[in-house]
């Protein structure tokens, strides 16, 4: 096994030393970077010629593995770990990478340039799935399946699912437009790609383990399906009928089967038989799934395997190691059995020895008689050994076919047993027709879409399945799209349509079955185009005429030509006259002959029935015959076909005017050209020309069925129009009378409606002053009770708050009691303390004053500041102590305080209230009271000038004798005054002029008046008790007056402002 490292190099050889033949290891690659460490390959992926592969490392870089040409290139180095790979785009060029950053790049691997970039998944990408036809991809994370058209690069569809349920895969069927999609809970659904309908689900298995699928493979012609996950089970589904056809038990060995992939074989025509199971130790085991033997396997516990990836055309096996190196595995050397062709159905029989070699028996095919080698008597058996001819190599080089087989033994073998196994049929054909298998080259012609020719095929070929009707229109379109003229062959459905039901699976090798068949069976067909092919028909008339004279002679004394017995045969190759297993036998001898067995093939069908034929005489008789099935022995058709193709002259012979088996170039299909060109194009203008007609006959037919359609419907709406108006006009005459009748109705309903309204507001005038008067009394009543109520409410809370202010007070009194000792016990103790300070102040003193009188003033100072300090001290310590004894007294006041201030503000608005009366009351008694007054001081002024007129003759004697009588005047003034003031703020302002009017008289009236002599004095004693008995009854009348109107206020007011005021003051 040889190793390779690639490096850091960008290009170079896969191996240097051409592996050894049977080795299952071809080469192993691994690439180690700095420090000899080394970097791991994640993916891998085939392109689809399986000659080529891409790999990506961890560190981001693609290579590109030519195994056939023993070359690997960088091709991109895009910076991050990739997720997936997809290598079988349509331009082949072209791939596609799952970078770590959840996005999808497609690169250029000849330009090494970003051709697109994708976004639009939120999780890791785990898979790619491209379509057979290149051109759509389905990339596959966890949460979300995306669909992508790779020639825009444009999303398509996005498939969301539930949290719960995750995606495990999503991927295109191989050769169809089917979807299949796996979710996590083991449910599968099959999707149509273009409509994304749901075609069908597999039914869960209920009963048996739950295996809970994780890998999945599908074989080539996507008829099976194989799923496997944690378990040792694999199921195997049958999806044409939607069924489990088979549970297969891997070995005990196999706990969990991490992938799985079906192994293309060249003989199973697309059915693969071999699958590969990667499980969870490491090791790849190949089963096949009919037999469920184990074949081979790869991989050991020591040398683990990762991934595989098998290559398209079954040569080759990439596995990624656990190391991170790449294996790649020659499947031919690894099993000799599964490339191998079926063994040879002609059975030597040969005696002798057990232990004798039969290796060196060599069979030689000719054209009538298979020899064997000769059996001899005796001891010893002699071989009779067949030598070929000098050129036998050149020939056997020449029928060498691909996928090694050789066409002179499958036409010994066709001989022998009249048709090839129908197990390996498709392979032979394949082999036989040297399809080219132009994928690229047949998307191309499928993306131009349906062909105008064929639109309406379905009309003129109704067929009850609808995917074989679509398979038809597909093959025919690409025809069409491939030369022009098959869209004008009106035959070429029935040429087409037997091919179309065998290959419905594979519509790419349908076109090329149908194409080699017309390139080389139809040769020279289309030269006659539109009629039929008269040199064609010549041919094969030649041919019978030489052969049977007779039936052609009665062919022709009917009048039946070529056209009718000949060419019914060739246009629906039979396909007509012959069973599905008829024709199958009959076509496996055409492609194994030249082209010119069709004609013969016609010719001995018609001499094969020459009894029935001569005994027909209508023409219609003929036509019938040649279209519908017959009693005939395809067998004996198939040896008279051998035997005209030996005995017919060279001169007449078809094959001289035929040419030989040309295939289809590969990667391009041929140019076809062998028709008219100017009569297929002159049809396809008259047709284009005919169409547009047809289009424009059938706008202005519908656009007249409009027209007729809008005329009906205008009649129709102006007899409804009319007579919708006749009943209008009788319905309104009966409104009109209705209205009449009812207006006559309504007047009687309104008096009686008034009368009924008159009677109803009297009652509900009753009824309102009613209610009014019983509201009223119940308003009245509502207020006396609550004004009893407040009335009691304010007098028991008056009670309660004298008696909590009468205790407050009591609490204080006791309290500045108890504050007065304390305060009287700090005062002893500041004496005393003075005392003590004083003797020591004046011992200091004397002994400072004995040491120097200079410093008495200093002292003096000294004693001054020191005495100041000691009443500062004393003064702070009485504080101290104060508030010491006072802070328990505080919060209980504070508390109290609380209390009754809560209790006030409910109180004080109603006080308030009474206060605002009571002031009221006052004003209009101070009023009554400066009235009185008024009058009161014009009387004294009246009386005073009264008693200084009569007082004038008196003596100076008799002023001084009552002089001692004139102090008492003030007292009786001041009464007064003091009177007048606590009336209230009203009084107060309407005296304060009062007793400067009065002062003034008093002055005049009480002592001697400055103007007049001083030895004049006049006595007032005669009008004094009068004036002061008037004076006390006004104001004893005032007092009770006002004491009446706001004692209980003022007592209130005053009480509570006092005690909230000393409580505060103490509290401070």
């Amino acid at each position: 096994m040889e190793v390779t490292d690639i490096g850091n190099k960008e290009e170079g050889k896969v191996w240097h030393r051409k592996p050894a033949a049977g080795k299952g290891v071809l080469v192993t690659v691994v690439r180690t970077a700095q420090q000899a460490k080394t970097v791991r390959f994640l993916h891998v992926a085939f392109d689809t010629t399986g000659d080529s592969f891409l790999a990506g490392d961890h560190h981001g870089n693609i290579y590109v593995f030519d195994i056939s040409r023993n070359r690997f290139r960088l091709v991109q180095k895009t910076g991050q770990a990739c997720t997936a790979l997809a290598f079988s785009l349509r331009r082949t060029t072209e791939f596609l990478v799952a970078l770590a950053d959840y996005t999808i790049k497609c690169f250029d691997k000849d330009t090494k340039q970003l051709v697109s970039w994708m976004r639009g998944h939120e999780g890791a990408v785990s898979s790619i799935s491209v379509h057979s036809s290149g051109r759509y991809a389905i990339s596959t994370s966890l949460d979300t399946a995306q669909l992508w058209d790779l020639d825009t690069f444009q999303r398509k569809r996005k498939l969301n699912i539930r949290q719960s349920v995750g995606i495990q895969r999503v991927f295109f069927l191989p050769l169809s437009n089917t979807i299949l999609s796996c979710f996590s809970d083991d449910s599968i659904f099959a999707w149509e790609s273009d409509t994304l309908f749901c075609k069908y689900q597999l039914p869960v298995p209920d009963t048996g383990p739950k295996i809970s699928y994780k890998a999945f493979a599908v074989t080539r012609d996507g008829k099976s399906l194989a799923a496997g996950g944690r378990s040792n089970l694999l199921h195997l589904w049958c999806l044409d009928s939607k069924q489990l056809i088979r549970v297969i038990q891997m070995p005990t060995q196999v706990r969990t089967v991490r992938q799985l992939d079906f192994l293309p074989d060249s003989f199973d025509g697309g059915a693969s038989q071999t699958l590969g199971v990667l499980s969870q130790d490491g090791v790849m085991r190949f089963i096949n799934i009919h037999t469920c033997k184990l074949l081979f396997q790869m991989g050991s516990h020591d040398d683990a395997i990762t991934a595989v990836t098998v290559s398209p055309n079954g040569r080759h096996v990439v596995a990624i190691m656990d190391n991170g190196s790449i294996n790649v595995y020659s499947v031919q050397s690894l099993t000799q059995e599964l490339n191998k062709p079926p063994p040879s159905q002609v059975a030597v029989v040969s005696g002798g020895q057990a232990d004798q070699d039969l290796s060196n028996l060599k069979v030689k095919v000719r054209s009538e008689v298979v020899q064997r080698p000769v059996k001899t008597s005796g001891r010893r058996t002699q071989v009779k050994t067949h030598r070929l001819p000098a050129g036998s190599a050149a020939e056997d080089k020449e029928n060498e076919l691909p996928a090694g087989l050789n066409k002179k033994r499958l036409v010994a073998m066709l001989k022998s047993f009249g048709e090839y196994p129908a197990k390996y049929r498709m392979f032979v054909w394949r082999s036989l027709l040297c399809l080219p298998e132009n994928h690229a080259a047949y998307s191309s012609l499928t993306d131009k879409g349906l062909h105008s020719a064929f639109l309406t095929l379905q009309d003129q070929y109704p067929i009850k399945s609808q995917k074989l009707q679509r398979g038809l229109q597909r093959v025919l379109s690409a025809l069409a799209h491939w030369a022009a003229i098959f869209g004008e062959v009106v035959y070429l459905p029935l040429v087409a349509f037997p091919f179309v039901k065998l290959f419905q699976n594979n519509p790419m090798l349908c076109f090329e079955v149908v194409a080699t068949v017309i390139v080389n069976w139809c040769q020279h067909w289309f030269e006659y185009f539109p009629n039929p092919p008269l040199n064609i028909l010549s041919m094969a008339e030649n041919v019978l005429a030489h052969h049977d004279k007779e039936l052609l002679q009665h062919l022709v004394d009917c009048g039946i030509t070529s056209q009718l017995y000949v060419w019914p045969l060739l246009e629906t190759l039979f396909s007509e006259v012959l069973t599905r297993e008829e024709w199958l036998k009959l076509f496996d001898n055409i492609f194994s002959n030249h082209p010119s067995f069709l004609l013969v093939a016609c010719v001995a069908y018609i001499t094969c029935c020459r009894e029935p034929l001569l005994l027909c005489s209508q023409k219609q008789d003929f036509e019938y015959f040649f279209h519908h099935r017959n009693n005939l022995d395809v067998g004996a058709m198939i040896k008279e076909a051998y035997r005209l193709m030996g005995s017919t002259p060279a001169d007449i012979h078809p094959r001289t005017m035929l040419s030989d088996f040309t295939p289809l170039t590969k990667g391009q299909y041929p140019v076809f050209n062998q028709y008219p060109e100017f009569v297929v194009e002159y049809q396809s203008r008259e047709r284009e020309k005919i169409r547009l007609q047809e289009l424009e006959y059938l706008r202005e037919r519908q656009e007249v069925s409009a027209l007729r359609a809008d005329f009906v419907r205008r009649q129709a709406e102006e007899e409804a129009y009319y007579a919708q108006q006749e009943l209008l006009q009788k319905a309104e005459e009966q409104r009109r009378n209705l209205l009449a009748q009812e207006e006559e109705k309504l007047t009687q309903q309104r008096a009686k409606l008034a009368a009924m309204k008159r009677e109803l507001k009297v009652k509900e005038l009753q009824l309102l002053d009613a209610t009014r008067r019983r509201f009223l009394k119940h308003q009245q009543d509502l207020r006396t009770t609550q004004i009893q109520g407040l009335e009691q409410e304010i007098g028991r809370k008056m009670d309660q708050r004298e008696r909590e202010t009468a205790a407050a007070v009591q609490d204080l009194e006791v309290r500045q009691m108890e504050l007065e000792a304390q305060r009287r016990r700090l005062e002893q103790h500041l004496l005393k303390e003075q005392e003590r300070m004083g003797q020591r102040v004046e011992e200091e003193v004397e002994i400072r004053l004995r040491r120097a009188e200079r410093e008495e003033e200093s002292y003096t100072e000294l004693l001054h500041g020191t005495e100041t300090n000691m009443q500062g001290l004393e003064q702070s310590l009485a504080e101290a102590c104060q508030l010491g004894l006072d802070s328990d007294w505080q919060r209980e006041v504070a508390e109290r305080l609380q209390q009754v201030e809560a209790e006030q503000e409910r109180k004080r608005e109603r006080l308030a209230e009474l206060h605002r009366q009571t002031l009221a009351e006052e004003e209009r008694l101070a009023d009554t009271m400066t009235d009185v007054a008024g009058r009161k001081w014009e009387e004294v002024m009246r009386s005073r000038a009264q008693l200084q007129e009569q007082q004038q003759p008196l003596s100076p004697a008799q002023a001084d004798d009552q002089g001692p009588t004139l102090p008492h005047r003030p007292n009786v003034t001041s009464a007064v005054c003091v009177g007048t003031s606590a009336a209230g703020p009203a009084v107060r302002t309407n005296s304060s002029t009062s007793p400067k009017q009065a002062g003034s008289n008093m002055v005049c009236l009480n002592s001697r008046s400055p103007t007049e002599s001083t030895s004049t004095v006049f006595s007032l004693d005669r009008g004094r008790a009068q004036l002061d008995s008037s004076e006390r009854e006004l104001l004893r009348e005032i007092r009770e007056l006002r004491q009446k109107l706001a004692a209980r206020a003022r007592e209130g007011s005053s009480a509570s402002s006092q005690s909230v005021h000393t409580l505060s003051s103490v509290s401070q």
